[in-house]
């Protein structure tokens, strides 16, 4: 089972990408947040792998840029409907933090707006989701269902909302389409830094968009 992938990025498609790793290229299939956030191609880069096998199409990877990401894409699977593409989608509009935070504040509608996620699949996965501590979406811990108190922390302090959800929100308030805001304002964080100043973020974005 492949868990990683580090090699240069040979191609980047609409859905997927292909890493070349000493000679050998991996098709890797990828949300498009993630594929937003890759490198120019013929860079280095770094994936985090959930490899799956099916009878009909063999082996598939899913490519995610951080080991947070990879595993809600696995907490996502593990829900009845819920198929790759759905999660990829989940993941597009909520990063593993703000999934964490919807989830506790059993935030459907938050949850709806992935593309091919409906009222009842949302509902079904913010249901199933909210007595897993945050430990399931984020960090190195494990889901542990009897973990004493996690359950009530999280849902008395979910995280503050981030930099990039400020962002995101500015631009969806401009008419903009969630999935370019998100990936304009990752664009305009790997050129100014996780430090920058919302305002700085929601200028570069714009930027971003304007090209």
């Amino acid at each position: 089972m492949i868990g990683r992938l580090r090699g240069v990025l040979a191609e980047v498609g609409e859905a997927e990408c292909l890493i070349d790793c000493g000679g050998v290229g991996y098709v890797a299939a990828c949300g498009a947040r993630t594929l937003g956030r890759l490198p120019a191609p013929g860079d280095e880069t770094t994936l985090y792998i959930h490899s799956q096998w099916s009878e009909d199409a063999g082996p598939r990877l899913y490519g995610f840029l951080s080991r947070d990401e990879r595993r809600a894409f696995t907490v996502l699977l593990a829900i009845q409907g819920v198929g790759p593409k759905a999660a990829l989608s989940v993941l597009d509009v909520l990063p593993p933090g703000e999934l964490a935070s919807a989830v506790a504040r059993e935030d459907k509608a938050a949850v709806g707006r992935a593309n091919g996620v409906g009222p009842k699949l949302a509902l079904r996965i913010v249901t199933e989701l909210k007595g897993k501590p945050l430990g399931a979406f984020l960090g190195d811990g494990h889901f542990a269902p009897n973990a004493p108190g996690v359950h009530a922390e999280v849902a008395a302090a979910p995280p503050p909302p981030s930099v990039t959800g400020e962002a995101v929100a500015a631009l969806l308030g401009l008419g903009i389409a969630e999935i370019n805001a998100r990936r304009a304002v990752d664009q305009a964080l790997i050129r100014l830094g996780d430090e920058a100043e919302l305002p700085a973020v929601i200028r570069a974005a714009l930027q971003e968009l304007g090209r």
